[in-house]
């Protein structure tokens, strides 16, 4: 009884992972990524961070017409074309993130015949000038569809974190619109806060 409350305190603190049936058992879980949304930085850049070696599976990339939530981010009419790309996100070769992500095509034109599967940002400084100073982002809980567990590697109905993220250029032009899923058994998510001016 001793050990079996201990693994439960182990699984619950996110150390061993529990399965049952046939090849089942108690097994030492895959530490965390550490997401630090207090500052602007990439996904490669917070990979080379943690020592770690950051790639791209490119599912898809196409010029598409801006729909009102990415119109509406990115400050064009809606109908503009913009450039969507979809990746899985890789940590070490394996899946950590599922991505889309939208720019405008008027400010980026041949975005989508560079390299895609780097860093994203780094490519807007070096071809076009531009690189995201700051952003707005919401993190909501929700769990794997059947396409997105397959991407993924995880089951279906697994958590992952959606984060969605509007980033602007220091000029305050809007950049990019994207949603992000992250795996919730490989990623905690982490913000710094400080005290505010007076009285509370």
């Amino acid at each position: 009884m001793t050990l079996r409350h201990a693994l439960g305190e182990l699984a619950q603190r996110g150390l061993v992972t529990r399965t049952v049936g046939r090849g089942g058992g108690t097994f030492v879980a895959e530490p965390k990524l550490e997401q630090d949304l207090t500052t602007l930085a990439g996904f490669s850049e917070q990979l080379r961070r943690h020592g770690m070696v950051a790639g791209a599976r490119v599912l898809g990339a196409r010029q598409v017409a801006a729909g009102p939530r990415a119109a509406a981010a990115l400050q064009i009419d809606q109908g503009d074309l913009v450039h969507e790309v979809r990746r899985v996100r890789l940590a070490d070769g394996r899946p950590m993130v599922l991505e889309l992500s939208m720019f405008p095509a008027a400010m980026f034109p041949g975005l989508l015949d560079g390299s895609l599967d780097g860093s994203l940002y780094e490519l807007l400084e070096l071809r076009y000038g531009q690189r995201p100073h700051r952003a707005r982002e919401s993190l909501e809980p929700v769990t794997a569809s059947a396409a997105e567990a397959e991407a993924l590697e995880v089951d279906e109905g697994a958590p992952l974190m959606l984060v969605e993220r509007t980033a602007y250029a220091s000029s305050g032009r809007a950049l990019e619109f994207a949603r992000d899923l992250f795996r919730g058994d490989r990623t905690r998510l982490v913000i710094w806060t400080s005290e505010l001016a007076g009285d509370l």
